[in-house]
């Protein structure tokens, strides 16, 4: 019979275990000269990359806690779970994750407001990301059909701020612990979408989620008939601001998101 280990080997064990399925390395490191800002982003390739074949794009938006210049940071939340073994073998995909300046927001609002109005113009770093999708559809085999957008906290501003400046792009949208301008929702109202909030979060109030789910559903998502897709909304009850975690492991999330392509 195997030796049982004591708490202490186990804790060991485990450790190890975790240090050893970190996958972020499997990400390489680039740079997008996105007009006047040079965006640093990383890109992780299909698993069995075959340029012969077409394969979804995610686009990853990060959060606040994240900007910088390293390259490296933004890989903290999620992308470690679209980088593990299981998900890249059962969905292969490219996933590109940019890095946001210091100075600079995905949006240029206030995150901790009731409401905002879309700016007129996107950020800068939002503008070099869209940007940046466009340069990768022309160098890598990916599908047209099969662009999603998902992001956390200030990357889920992002999401929706995306879907309003460019909604025939994106085939689906996981905007986690977000908010968006209302008054957006009717440009959107097609795109099949997912949003997630925890229950207490004090950061991002729920209701800018709730509040977008309830204004999709006023401008007619939810009519197959017209070839609008129902909004999915998910609250973690207990759950403060870290949203994203229980998103990112949960398999419905993937199967959802990898099922979604435009007409």
């Amino acid at each position: 019979m195997p030796r049982r280990l004591g708490p202490l080997a186990l804790l060991l064990v485990m450790s190890v275990t975790t240090l050893a399925a970190d996958n972020r390395d499997r990400f390489e490191a680039r740079t997008f000269e996105g007009g006047d800002l040079q965006l640093p982003y990383r890109l992780l390739m299909p698993k069995d990359y075959d340029p012969k074949q077409k394969y979804p794009l995610v686009v990853f938006l990060h959060g606040a806690g994240e900007r910088g210049t390293d390259n490296k940071v933004q890989l903290v939340h999620g992308m470690n779970d679209f980088a593990s073994d299981e998900v890249m073998t059962k969905y292969p995909a490219f996933v590109v994750a940019p890095q946001c300046p210091s100075d600079q927001r995905w949006v240029e609002v206030d995150w901790t407001l009731d409401k905002h109005t879309q700016p007129k113009e996107s950020g800068a770093a939002l503008a070099a990301t869209l940007k940046l999708v466009d340069a990768l559809q022309r160098e890598l085999s990916i599908d047209g059909r099969r662009i999603y957008v998902t992001g956390l906290s200030m990357g889920g501003y992002g999401v929706w701020d995306a879907l309003a400046r460019r909604p025939e792009l994106f085939a689906a949208a996981a905007p986690i612990c977000g908010g968006a301008d209302l008054a957006t929702a009717g440009k959107i109202k097609a795109i099949p979408i997912w949003a997630f909030h925890g229950e207490r979060d004090t950061v991002v109030k729920p209701h800018r989620s709730q509040g977008m789910i309830a204004a999709l559903k006023a401008a007619g998502a939810a009519q197959p008939a017209a070839g609008n897709a129902a909004p999915k909304y998910t609250e973690y009850p207990g759950v403060g601001h870290d949203s994203w975690t229980r998103t990112y492991r949960d398999p419905a999330f993937y199967e959802w998101l990898f099922a979604q392509r435009k007409p």
